[in-house]
C-alpha cells in the first residue's frame, strides 16, 4: 500500500467561523465548498473542514471520542516566522496554546487551536527543507 494520505477532514460546529480562520487567518484558499463543507488543496492532499454532526452521520458514529492527543502541524521557512503566524491566527479565531519557544530537541515552534479546538503547531524546523510548492522534507 502507498504510503500518502489523500484527505484530512476536520469536524466544526460553525462553518462561517472555521472558514475565517483558515481563509483570512492561514490566507488559503478553498477549491470547494457548501453549506456543510470547506475543502482546501493541500501540498499532496486535501484538507477538509465538515460540520461535525454531517461528518458523525456520514462515519455512523454517534458521539466519536474527542481525543486531544493530536496536532496538526504548519511549517514556516524561517523561525522568525513561528511567532508572527501565531499572532495572526490569534487575530482570526485561534486561541493560544503555548507562545513559540525553543525546544530541547530543536528548532522553534508554539501552537494554537482552531475555533473548534484542533491543535495547530506552528513550526521551523532547520534540519527540515519546504519547496515552492510546499512540500516539507524530513531531514533533507
Amino acid at each position: 500500500m502507498q504510503q500518502q494520505i489523500s484527505v484530512v477532514t476536520l469536524g466544526i460546529r460553525d462553518l462561517g467561523r472555521s472558514r475565517r480562520f483558515y481563509v483570512e487567518g492561514f490566507g488559503w484558499k478553498p477549491v470547494f465548498e457548501n453549506a456543510e463543507i470547506v475543502f482546501y488543496q493541500m501540498n499532496g492532499f486535501v484538507l477538509g473542514t465538515w460540520l461535525g454532526a454531517c461528518l458523525e452521520d456520514d462515519m455512523q458514529r454517534e458521539n466519536p471520542a474527542r481525543s486531544g492527543s493530536f496536532s496538526l502541524a504548519h511549517n514556516v521557512p524561517h523561525r522568525e516566522d513561528v511567532a508572527p503566524t501565531i499572532e495572526r491566527l490569534s487575530r482570526f479565531g485561534g486561541r493560544i496554546l503555548r507562545l513559540a519557544d525553543a525546544p530541547t530537541h530543536g528548532g522553534f515552534r508554539g501552537y494554537i487551536a482552531d475555533p473548534d479546538d484542533h491543535a495547530w503547531e506552528i513550526a521551523w524546523n532547520p534540519a527540515w527543507s519546504i519547496d515552492a510548492a510546499g512540500m516539507v522534507m524530513f531531514g533533507v
